[in-house]
This record gives C-alpha cells, sequence and structure tokens, in this order.
C-alpha cells in the first residue's frame, strides 16, 4: 500500500463547553473517520464516540485490501454504529433521539472508498482544484437542489442546521457509498460542519493549498 500521511484536529469552539466531534486516526492503517454528534447534553458526544468505537472494531478485524470487501466494511460501521446508538437510546432515556452526521475513508487497490451519512463533509484537492465529493443530507441542500435557496442564502438559512438522514435515528439506515482513483499527491479533507459553517470553499482550498 503507498504511504499515506494523515493529520487530524478538534477544537470546541467558542460557544459550547463540550465537543461532540470526534476523528479517527490510526498508525499503519487506511481507513479514517470524522463524526460529529447531535442530540443535546451529553448525547451528542456519547453517539459520535459510538461511531468511532465501530471505527475501532472494524478496523480490529482487519481490512481488506479488496476494494469490493472494502466497500462492504465501510458500510459495516455505518451500519453497526447504527445499530449500537439505537440500542443505547431504547436502554437508556435520557439519550433518546441522539445520533451523528459521519466520514468514513479507506484505500484499497490504488481507489479511494468513502461512507456519508449527514452534513459532515469530504473533499478532494487534486492538482490547485478542490473538489466537494459528498452532498449534505440536509434540508437547506434539498432546497438548493431544488432551486429555491441560493448556496449563499443557506449559510444564513434559519434552518441550515435541521439534518434529513444521521446514523442512529431509524433503521434501516442509508448511506452513501462513493469509489474513485487516489493518485499521489491527492489530499482529502474529512470534517464537520464546525468548519464549513464556518469557512467557506475557497479559503479551504487556499490552505490546503
Amino acid at each position: 500500500m503507498p504511504r499515506i500521511a494523515s493529520y487530524g484536529m478538534t477544537d470546541v469552539g467558542l460557544r459550547r463547553m463540550n465537543n461532540e466531534d470526534v476523528l479517527v486516526i490510526l498508525p499503519d492503517s487506511p481507513v479514517f473517520a470524522v463524526a460529529d454528534g447531535m442530540g443535546g447534553a451529553a448525547s451528542g458526544e456519547v453517539a459520535s464516540g459510538l461511531f468511532a468505537d465501530a471505527v475501532l472494531d472494524e478496523a480490529a478485524e482487519g481490512i481488506p485490501a479488496a476494494v469490493d470487501l472494502t466497500v462492504d466494511t465501510v458500510r459495516n460501521i455505518f451500519l453497526r454504529a447504527n445499530h449500537a446508538i439505537l440500542t443505547l437510546s431504547r436502554e437508556k432515556p435520557e439519550h433518546a433521539g441522539m445520533g451523528c452526521t459521519a466520514e468514513v475513508l479507506a484505500f484499497a487497490e490504488g481507489l479511494f472508498v468513502l461512507g456519508h451519512v449527514g452534513d459532515s463533509r469530504s473533499y478532494l484537492f487534486r492538482d490547485g482544484q478542490l473538489s466537494r465529493l459528498t452532498r449534505d443530507h440536509s434540508l437547506v441542500q434539498d432546497h438548493i437542489d431544488r432551486m429555491l435557496i441560493t448556496e449563499e442564502e443557506a449559510r444564513t438559512h434559519p434552518m441550515r442546521n435541521v439534518i434529513v438522514r444521521a446514523v442512529g435515528i431509524g433503521e434501516p439506515l442509508a448511506v452513501d457509498i462513493l469509489r474513485g482513483d487516489a493518485f499521489p499527491g491527492d489530499l482529502f479533507l474529512l470534517c464537520s460542519d464546525g468548519l464549513t459553517d464556518m469557512a467557506e470553499e475557497g479559503a479551504i482550498a487556499e490552505r490546503l493549498a
């Protein structure tokens, strides 16, 4: 497997006392993840923590080298996390309604495999150009697709935080799975809306450059 350099960081920000984002970077592993909890109180960070546990459990079982099996592994991470969050929500009413948005990126056979649910995002920076790989599962994105509002209007829309798909909200869970070529020099960015709410894509591209 080609060498993959990785870096991650997270910050609680200026508005909250707790951080509901988690990231997973494992040494010598081709799988990476970001999850953003939702649900209020401490429940959001519980949900995103359960998603991280699902990534770690799948990684402990071994990430396959074949791309088709890697697709199954990425999907299984989401399904495992979805089941774990729903189970805890039923067992502990104080966590009812919690969930998370999430991105999982893995590499196999010269390709990338990306799993996506919610309004966290994944980007690819290649040859000086930034491409958004994922589509937000959000109310404002639906409005954009229907040409009811513009991208600029969406940034300040009062319903911009309404998510229409998330991990841990119900079953079955639909997971967006994407795959594509991975070339030397590619930069992949997985992030929560904590970044994209604050920084426009032009600024993100400048920083990656």
